[in-house]
């Protein structure tokens, strides 16, 4: 079965690498994003899949701005796929294209869907403390993850899994689960298609870096979520007092992870955001109903450290000072 294979992302390269395994699925072209500045010099760098493909010997690379124009569906017409797969691309198939290989164009999408259609499933699945999620690979539609799926996995969430690392294991997933999906398909053995049923989809949308701006006016139990789900991006974040601040930066302390904590006799009249302690393993601050102990932060222009450096060197005082919104 000829592939031509569209992604951008780490996890793209990650099911790139399960379908270049497969000796009956043939890789005969990759669609990727343009080269982006990137580093302090701002130099145009490979997303990671172009790299990947690169070092992994694939030479027909495309990286268009607009993948629906003609000279690009002329380009991937040549190259004669039987099917296309999509991880993680980053721009939406029109129906033309969709339609060009006889097989379709296929999608590995991380969620069990039609649950967290949209674009940050893996952060939807902590946030909403779910106990599972998976990948579903599915014959793509016009719609926005919409169309029947071909095949599913599951993964676990444990209690302390981040986004990052959930996110590593999906992609590991996803490329077995893809490459099985096609190599079924190949020969005919793919089970039939199971349509979605759209009244029990859900949707998510496109993250923001503002996004990870922690409110401390949140149940703990919502903010320790939220601080595991943005791990490694876009990260939670808070402002440290005025005087911790120094010239030129603004106070920005990156929570990385934390845990739930108990209330004191007295704590409850403190307002959220207030340091209501300071314990060996970092400071505890009031949320809406209970407090969140932080055990390992990022101040800004540092290294991460665990909470207990943390206010080794930043002699927050309790019951006095608070984080702030900004």
């Amino acid at each position: 079965m000829r592939i031509v294979f569209m992604g951008s992302s780490d996890a793209s390269a990650e099911c790139l690498r399960a379908i270049l395994r497969e000796q009956e699925l043939e890789v005969v072209g990759v669609v990727t994003q343009p080269d982006r500045p990137a580093g302090r010099g701002k130099a145009l760098t490979p997303c990671p899949l172009a790299k990947f493909a690169t070092e992994h010997g694939i030479t027909e690379i495309i990286k268009p701005e607009h993948v629906n124009d003609d000279a690009s569906m002329g380009m991937i017409r040549n190259w004669r796929p039987d099917i296309v797969a999509v991880v993680a691309y980053g721009q939406i198939l029109k129906k033309p294209l969709l339609d060009l290989p006889p097989h379709g164009c296929v999608n590995c999408h991380f969620s069990l869907l039609p649950k967290y259609r949209g674009a940050a499933p893996v952060v939807a699945s902590l946030e909403a403390g779910d106990r599972k999620t998976g990948v579903t690979v599915m014959h793509m539609d016009v719609g926005l993850d919409d169309g029947p799926i071909m095949l599913q996995s599951y993964e676990p969430i444990y209690p302390d899994t981040t986004g990052g690392a959930l996110m590593h294991d999906l992609a590991i997933a996803g490329g077995v689960t893809l490459a099985k999906a096609l190599r079924l398909l190949s020969r005919g053995e793919l089970a039939p298609e199971i349509p979605q049923d759209d009244s029990r989809a859900t949707y998510v949308k496109k993250l923001k870096k503002t996004d990870g701006h922690i409110d401390w006016n949140s149940p703990a139990l919502v903010v320790e979520r939220r601080v595991r789900a943005y791990n490694p991006w876009p990260g939670c974040y808070t402002f440290l007092p005025e005087r911790f601040r120094r010239k030129g930066n603004t106070g920005r302390l990156v929570v990385l992870r934390s845990k739930l904590a108990k209330l004191a006799p007295g704590d409850k009249s403190a307002e959220p955001g207030t340091v209501l302690r300071i314990e060996k393993q970092g400071p505890v601050v009031r949320c809406l109903d209970t407090a969140l102990l932080l055990v390992e932060v990022k101040p800004e222009g540092s290294s991460a450290m665990d909470g207990g450096a943390f206010v080794r060197g930043r002699p927050l005082v309790p019951r006095s000072d608070k984080l702030l919104p900004q």
